[in-house]
């Protein structure tokens, strides 16, 4: 695995852990802030429940005050820290709806019905800043919604009917219990991505750990193909040497023909790794300039066409005019030239090779297609990895060592291009972006 691959796998495993940590903040704090206002709307709920059940009156509850003096030290100490982890985010007391002193201040009014509907009385005497005409006006308008419990604004609303008939609607200015969810919610809105951002460079630094020796080992790999590739050279130029001395002396023979092909071999297998291993480093910039993309692709092909001639194929190129993009010259070339003599080299019999190209955006797409009856079904994925034969029957018949896709997708990956490979119609096509 190249530098390269592996920082896109450390990019995709942060995207992965912060969206993860994202998702899971997410679900913690909903679940917080649901809680916190079915609570709420339950404690109020009840208190106006009470309301109700006295017509209008809110009840004194000197048997909760006893209760309350007669809990032990135990229950105190824990009513105290709650009090106190309540007083961190200017909660306290604001939301204890069973507190004598919350109850006291309680604002509400409430409106009694006769049986018939009419008006029975008003009790507006907890709240002065809704007169008689208003809280008549609001509370038909409570009976209206057909909800017996609701929110309006600021205020919750509860409309009960009794045996006998009558009914009430009671209000009740629920404003601090409002002003401490939203509190509750935008502190935990607050810590949340208080702590993506914390989480962020954190993650960055113990990926670019985690990383940092499969980077070295990628190096050190790419280190041993060059020189294993130099110390090869040597070998097999002493072996075609003393193998072409044998010639000389007796003469040419089918061994000697033998070892000559498979010095050819190895020597061509040797360039390949190299140029494999220098396909997995990173662009250059210094050698990028402003290219005739046109031009180096026409000629390129045009390389080729005494090849595809002598294996029985045809070469069509269709190349538009006036492509132009910062690239590295050779780069576009050695692009050209493996995807053009992979599609050669796997066309079928008198098939047809085609090179297209166009500008897209400021950049290139560059598709190159054969003839291939033989390409339905197969894994086209598979296509990019290196040395993989697609039809292995045949593969002796076939010079290649299955790595040239592997480069072609190397040097993509390098520009932050895209390539794939499709197949429709007997015509097998390697379509190339690079930006």
């Amino acid at each position: 695995m190249s530098e390269a691959s592996i920082r896109r796998l450390q990019r995709r495993f942060i995207l992965i852990s912060m969206t993860s940590l994202a998702v899971v903040i997410f679900i913690i704090s909903g679940l917080m802030n649901i809680g916190n206002l079915m609570s709420s709307r339950t404690a109020i709920e009840n208190l106006m429940t009470e309301i109700c059940d006295s017509r209008g009156v809110l009840p004194e509850l000197e048997e909760k005050r006893e209760e309350s003096e007669e809990r032990d030290a135990e229950s105190r100490y824990t009513d105290t820290l709650h009090y106190d982890l309540l007083s961190i985010f200017g909660l306290e007391r604001e939301v204890d709806v069973l507190s004598p002193g919350y109850r006291d201040s309680t604002r509400f009014f409430a409106v009694l019905f006769n049986e018939d509907g009419s008006l029975e009385e008003i009790k507006t005497g907890r709240i002065s800043s809704i007169d008689e005409d208003a809280a008549i006006e609001l509370a038909k308008l409570a009976k209206d919604r057909g909800t017996r419990f609701g929110r309006s604004g600021a205020f919750y609303y509860k409309y009960a009917k009794y045996d006998d008939g009558s009914s009430i609607v009671v209000y009740m200015d629920c404003t601090a219990e409002v002003r401490a969810y939203l509190r509750v919610l935008y502190i935990s809105l607050i810590i949340g991505f208080s702590s993506l951002l914390l989480a962020f460079p954190l993650v960055c630094y113990f990926s670019n750990r985690a990383v940092r020796p499969e980077i070295r080992n990628a190096e050190r790999q790419r280190q041993f193909i060059t020189n294993a590739s130099h110390e090869l050279k040597t070998p097999l130029s002493v072996i075609r040497a003393n193998t072409e001395l044998l010639e000389l002396m007796n003469g040419e023979n089918e061994w000697t023909a033998s070892t000559l092909r498979q010095v050819d071999h190895m020597n061509d297998l040797v360039k390949n790794l190299v140029l494999l291993s220098r396909s997995e480093e990173t662009v250059d910039r210094s050698a990028m300039t402003e290219t005739d993309v046109t031009k180096v692709l026409g000629e390129t092909a045009e390389t080729f066409r005494p090849v595809a001639i002598q294996a029985g194929k045809t070469l069509s190129v269709d190349i538009q005019d006036g492509i132009h993009m910062v690239t590295d010259r050779d780069t576009i070339a050695q692009l050209a030239s493996l995807l053009i003599d992979n599609a050669i080299k796997y066309c079928d019999d008198g098939g047809t090779v085609s090179v297209s190209a166009a500008q897209k955006g400021r950049g290139l797409r560059l598709v190159v297609s054969n003839s291939y009856a033989g390409g339905k079904g197969q894994d086209y994925h598979r296509f990019f990895d290196r040395f993989y034969r697609a039809d292995q029957s045949h593969s002796d018949q076939k010079k290649g060592y299955g790595i040239g896709l592997s480069i072609v997708q190397n040097i993509v990956q390098m520009y932050r291009g895209s390539i794939n490979a499709s197949w429709k119609d007997g015509v097998i096509s390697f379509t190339c972006v690079i930006p």
